[in-house]
């Protein structure tokens, strides 16, 4: 089904109320005719779900044999409550959605894994990524183990849609959430990773777990975001986790009152003109920004918004080129109005001749 970039439409809402005609009662306000017509205009959006018939978000998209390849998490309403850790964000599965190209027809290809099939993890599936190397597919995710910790698993595949079978255990030194994994020109594969709050990032540090360590304080440094080089057969971190630096435009490192510009969470890395583009959540103030380097380990010098805030607590992404045209894919709550029932979506991406990113309202206005 091919979807419009932008929509909008006014909707007229009257109710009735038709009271009971009580005869003899008496009563004249029972007998009033109380039919009331409310003009109600609805919600301005630049792009619509590309699909309606589950709740998607996290969108990882890739480009597959020419074929756009969509890896989002799985949004249910399973009745848990809501917390500032994501207790609510309680995935099951993945679902794995492919088009020709943005505007065509999406396919859903149905449960490409389920947690009751990782051997490790105990709950909540959430933001994938997927890599294809060695003539298969790895899909990478976070889960929480029997003691409530996240890492980050593997599955592979002999086909980008699934369905994928996991390995028995969790990568060995990984932690935290929302996996990204960036292949370089030289054929080297990295991985991203980590999210603060929920994500336990904030708990680990030089790569130890510390299930007593808070959220940082307002005057602390930012937690900074995590890289490790893949081994070739991509099972494993051929180097200890190192820590990004993530740069304001004096050069500094970030404090954790700087939140419309620090990371929190969703980790994306892509190339555009030999520089590296490093974009992410900033969480609780609900940007997508991006930084640039000149290395795949950073430093990234903080360079502006790319997405406003979408309706949603939430906002998380991935970037993609195909046919000459970059495309951002993310994900709001059109669909349901509620942060853990999400909807994915795409639009077209635009650079300046300077290499900076085009600002996008997800309202779609100018």
């Amino acid at each position: 089904m091919n979807y419009p970039l932008f929509f909008t439409t006014t909707a007229i809402i009257t109710g009735m109320l038709s009271a009971c005609n009580q005869t003899g009662t008496g009563n004249k306000e029972a007998e009033k005719d109380t039919t009331t017509a409310v003009a109600v205009t609805e919600k301005t959006y630049l792009s619509q779900p590309l699909v309606t018939n589950i709740y998607t978000a996290d969108p990882s998209a890739h480009v597959f044999n020419g074929r756009i390849y969509v890896y989002p998490s799985h949004d249910t309403a399973t009745g848990i409550p809501e917390d500032d850790l994501g207790s609510h964000f309680d995935m099951r599965d993945y679902h794995i959605l492919s088009m020709d190209s943005v505007g065509a027809r999406v396919t859903d290809h149905g449960v490409a894994l389920k947690l009751a099939d990782v051997p490790w993890a105990s709950r909540q599936l959430w933001a994938p990524d997927v890599a294809f190397a060695n003539n298969k597919y790895y899909l990478y995710f976070p889960a929480k183990d029997s003691k409530g910790v996240f890492h980050i698993g593997v599955a592979t595949s002999p086909k980008p849609e699934g369905p994928f079978t996991a390995a028995k255990t969790p990568i060995k030194g990984s932690y935290s959430i929302d996996p990204c994994v960036f292949r370089d020109d030289d054929g080297k594969y990295y991985m991203y990773f980590g999210g603060i709050w929920g994500g336990q990032l904030q708990r680990w540090n030089n790569n130890q777990y510390d299930s007593t360590k808070a959220n940082r304080a307002g005057d602390e440094q930012a937690v900074l975001p995590r890289v490790a080089r893949l081994t070739p057969d991509m099972m494993s971190f051929a180097e200890p986790v190192k820590e990004v630096k993530l740069l304001n435009e004096k050069g500094e490192l970030y404090k954790e009152k700087d939140n419309s510009q620090r990371f929190f969470e969703a980790s994306w890395v892509h190339k555009y003109n030999g520089k590296y583009y490093f974009s992410y959540s900033t969480g609780d103030t609900h940007n997508l920004c991006y930084a640039i380097g000149e290395s795949p380990y950073g430093p990234f010098t903080y360079k502006g918004v790319i997405l406003k805030p979408v309706e949603g607590w939430t906002s998380h992404h991935s970037i993609i080129e195909q046919n000459g045209k970059w495309y951002l894919f993310y994900h709001d709550v059109q669909l349901s109005g509620k942060t853990f029932l999400r909807n994915v979506k795409v639009t077209e991406l635009h650079y300046n001749p300077d290499g900076s990113i085009q600002t996008i309202d997800p309202a779609g206005k100018q």
